[in-house]
């Protein structure tokens, strides 16, 4: 019986929430992303970012069925760690959902601007 192969690089699926690349520095998030699937969210975000190499990162969060404090927390991080690696990441397509929330939590602007690049 021989191996199976690798799983391509940028097949970035655990659990319910999935993280799919969509070409050059764009992904397109799928599923709940709630308390229940954020801690495996985050890592993925994070695989992303690495994965990436000095590309802008553009996530498309159309494709998010259901969202809850925890996953709007989940799109802070990335962003702070978009920032602090001098990274450049937006997000697209935001549910209304995500949108209530950031509103509620004063941070709709930011989940809007995204980050730039440290010198971009």
């Amino acid at each position: 019986m021989s191996p199976q192969p690798p799983p391509p690089v940028f097949d970035l699926t655990s659990g319910p929430f999935r993280l799919v690349a969509a070409g050059s520095g764009r992904f397109t998030a799928e599923g709940p992303l709630t308390f229940v699937s954020a801690r495996e969210a985050r890592q993925l975000g994070l695989e992303a970012l690495e994965r990436a190499g000095g590309e802008p990162l553009e996530v498309d969060c159309q494709g998010i069925t259901t969202s809850d404090s925890a996953g709007l927390a989940v799109l802070l991080d990335w962003l702070a760690v978009a920032k602090s690696l001098g990274r450049s990441l937006a997000f697209r397509h935001l549910p209304p959902g995500l949108t209530a929330l950031g509103r509620i939590s004063e941070v709709t602007e930011l989940l809007e601007r995204g980050v730039q690049a440290q010198g971009g």
